[in-house]
């Protein structure tokens, strides 16, 4: 049987549910979240240019907490233009 190799954040869902840290919710909160995914849906490039060395540090810091440096800075930008 051969073995698939899962990404690390799919090793993650997989060890959640074998935990049980799903639960169920209701519709109505299940659709609740959908929206909120979908607001959140990236439909614009940006480009911009930034310092070199500011670039590798937030990269640095990403690669520890284990996302992607563009998901970081897109979170960044949302966070800024709706605080």
């Amino acid at each position: 049987m051969r073995r698939i190799k899962l990404t690390r954040e799919e090793k993650a869902i997989e060890n959640a549910l074998i935990k049980g840290e799903y639960i169920d919710v209701e519709k109505s909160e299940f659709e609740g979240i959908v929206r909120a995914i979908a607001a959140r849906k990236k439909n614009a490039v940006l480009n911009i240019r930034v310092n070199r060395q500011d670039l590798e540090t937030i990269k640095q810091k990403t690669k520890r907490l284990g996302i992607r440096y563009q998901t970081f800075i897109s979170e960044l930008l949302h966070r800024v233009a709706h605080s």
